[in-house]
């Protein structure tokens, strides 16, 4: 079976082979997809459809589930994604991985090519010129041809063990090609970076997913060849160029760079195409072709696929760079060059619209990443649909970017590019982009109505309804949030009422027992009062007060949920935006749901009493010390006041009760020597909760 040339792809039922029949045609079937892999990501020549390639890799992937002995760590399945693994571990390299000293000016490059002639006692030197890179730095290593372990630079002495996110990069070869007279063991070093366009695509699902977009490329590359899941990584954008051989054994030495580059070509490791050989056979001197080199890529660096921020000049002669030998943390024997600072001045790639956490939606510019003032900028607020239309920027147009010390970068003006042919005017969607639901325009802003159950609103609205005012979720921070957001744990409030103790134990820096707080936490706040509520519903316009407002004049949430507009504006102190605000939050179908939903989680919310109900306490005085099991200070302290109590931080001749939690302080001596009633816990609770007869004393 050959799967290389114009492969068949009509094959026998999988009930009817023998597992050696399924071995010879696994065998097959992976070494023609690794063919055609290398033909379309390193070659950039595929000689097959898509289809073609998808109909072999899946019938690959039939194999390997029924015959599972023939499963393999390097058949081109894994690049799926894998297991996630519990960390990153530590890797110590073969060899160091050195940085390279960097200059910007020409005077600098003279010196290190007078160094070099000096030390070889000649008149020219033969240079490798490669592009610099803006990516991440590792090392791969090939046991016997088939790829054991990767990892990040680091330090340059240990970095962290990324194989199982290496493994699903396609440029990636699982096993090297020749399958002859391969080394033993083989240590090279190459650069994972993201094409431009892969840049832009992936900030743009960031955004729309209301997730910081990563600053640039490199960021980006980074972060994802760090994750612990390889899920997350399968897919993406990412490719990589081999540079250096660290390391070989058995194998004669090769005697030049130049010979190096061929060698991992021949092997299937993918080199750049813009390195170029500096020979002094050439007529020009060495130093006029770096110069030429240099400028060639700077005149092109805004039309690569990918990031560069200058050129290396290696030497290409390996005993030579013996000789030249390495300083501590950089090798003698070369030097980058790299390109000034860029212009404030870059290209608008695209223009996605961002969700905010209170429905707003936000224009944003995605930029070619450039430098302003010390910062890579690679997107930039456009504020609203009229600021884009007023600046007139669109897509591929040149602009202007303006960033004045901490504020967040934005587009100034759109600067005349002749000739240029522009794109189409921008405007905003007529449906959220994160939910699909109709958006509503106010003045110059438009909006996601729906608020609970947007999911680009998700992570603020949790943080929301848990903070101080609201529900009091104490440990339910927005770091938390976003990784029951992310891991899809939590789509709407009343998700969070339905967590386990298992599941909040698996987010990170969560141990047994902080699990176990959040979850009785989130349990305990199932019977809110209606005015903490309606604040932890992240009602537009609606803060603490009205939202005390509004229960006041309510009483129950039905009764506010199916007030009219005009009701609404009637309360004192309510305005007709607030009224419009509150009537269109309860309009909106989708957030009923949702208030629907935390009803069947559990959550029972406490009506507001009126004046009268709340006489029993009218007026007594309370204080608290210790901890409350059943209370946050707040939430005690509200309660007394709903009933018509007052509560004060101190003991005084008007104190009417002390309430005693655990570890208390010297309030209790105070309120002894002052004989004022001490009650536990549980009489409070009988206290605020049914008043009839005097409360039950304790002896704390």
């Amino acid at each position: 079976m050959d799967f290389k040339q114009h492969p068949n792809t009509e094959f026998r039922d999988l009930r009817t082979l023998s597992e050696g029949e399924a071995a010879q045609e696994v065998e097959a079937l992976r070494e023609g997809i690794r063919h055609h892999d290398h033909l379309y990501y390193v070659k950039n020549a595929p000689e097959i459809s898509d289809a073609t390639y998808d109909t072999l890799f899946r019938r690959l992937q039939a194999l390997e589930a029924a015959f599972p002995a023939l499963r393999s760590d390097d058949s081109p399945t894994v690049r799926v994604g894998a297991e996630p693994v519990s960390a990153l571990k530590k890797v110590e390299h073969v060899a160091p991985l050195l940085s390279l000293q960097a200059a910007t000016h020409e005077q600098d490059i003279v010196a290190f090519d007078r160094f070099v002639r000096q030390q070889q006692g000649a008149a020219e030197i033969d240079y490798l010129l490669e592009p610099k890179f803006d990516g991440l730095s590792v090392e791969l290593i090939y046991q016997n041809g088939h790829l054991e372990t990767g990892s990040t630079r680091g330090n340059g002495e240990v970095g962290e063990d990324i194989t199982h996110n290496l493994k699903t990069l396609r440029a990636v070869p699982l096993a090297l090609h020749r399958k002859r007279h391969l080394p033993r063991h083989m240590a090279v070093r190459g650069e994972v970076f993201l094409r431009r366009q892969g840049f832009v695509r992936l900030n743009r699902e960031r955004i729309q997913a209301d997730q910081a977009p990563f600053a640039n490329p490199r960021n980006a590359a980074a972060g994802l060849m760090r994750q612990l899941d390889p899920r997350k990584v399968a897919g993406k954008p990412l490719e990589i160029f081999f540079y250096e051989i660290l390391q070989v054994e058995p194998g004669a030495p090769l005697s030049s760079h130049a010979e190096t580059l061929k060698q991992l070509e021949r092997w299937g490791l993918r080199t750049c195409p813009l390195n170029q050989a500096c020979s002094t056979a050439d007529p020009f001197g060495t130093l006029e072709q770096i110069r030429a080199y240099r400028k060639r890529l700077a005149d092109q660096r805004d039309r690569l696929e990918y990031e560069i921020d200058g050129i290396v000049i290696k030497v290409d002669d390996h005993r030579l760079r013996e000789r030249l030998g390495v300083r501590a943390r950089s090798p003698r024997w070369a030097m980058a060059w790299k390109f000034p600072p860029r212009e404030e001045i870059t290209t608008l790639e695209t223009i996605v619209v961002q969700v905010g956490r209170t429905g707003i939606l936000t224009p944003v510019a995605l930029l070619q990443p450039v430098d302003v003032g010390g910062v890579t900028v690679s997107r930039a607020t456009l504020h609203n649909a009229g600021e884009v239309q007023r600046k007139d920027v669109r897509e591929g147009d040149r602009v202007r970017i303006v960033r004045a010390g901490d504020v967040i970068p934005e587009v100034k003006e759109r600067v005349g590019a002749p000739g240029h042919s522009r794109g189409e005017a921008f405007a905003m969607p007529e449906h959220c982009p994160a939910c699909g639901t109709t958006v509503i325009t106010e003045g110059a802003y438009h909006r996601c109505p729906a608020e609970l159950a947007c999911p680009a609103q998700r992570v603020g609205r949790i943080v929301h309804y848990a903070s101080r005012n609201a529900l009091d979720i104490q440990s339910l921070s927005e770091k938390t949030a976003e990784q029951l957001v992310t891991r899809q744990h939590v789509r709407d409030l009343a998700d969070l009422y339905r967590l386990r103790v298992q599941d909040l134990q698996a987010l990170d820096h969560f141990a047994e027992r902080s699990a176990e707080q959040l979850h009785q936490a989130i349990q305990h706040g199932k019977r809110p009062r209606l005015d903490r509520f309606l604040f932890g519903l992240g009602i537009r316009n609606v803060g603490i007060r009205t939202a005390r407002l509004l229960a006041e004049a309510f009483g129950t949430l039905d009764t506010l949920a199916e007030a009219s507009r005009a009701s609404i504006e009637a309360v004192p102190e309510i305005g007709p935006e607030i009224a419009r605000a509150v009537h269109e939050f309860f309009a909106e179908p989708k957030n009923r749901d949702v208030l629907k939903r935390l009803q069947q989680a559990g959550v029972e919310v406490q009506p507001m009493l009126s004046d009268a109900e709340a006489t029993p306490l009218q007026q007594q005085v309370f204080v608290f010390t210790g901890r409350l099991e059943h209370y946050t200070r707040s939430e005690a302290a509200e309660r007394v006041e709903a009933l018509g109590g007052r509560v004060r931080s101190s003991i005084s001749g008007n104190t009417d009760y002390l309430v005693v939690g655990a570890d208390p302080g010297r309030k209790l001596d105070e309120a002894q020597e002052a004989g004022v009633t001490c009650i536990d816990e549980a009489a409070f609770r009988r206290l605020i909760g049914a008043t009839e007869g005097p409360p039950e004393h304790s002896e704390p």
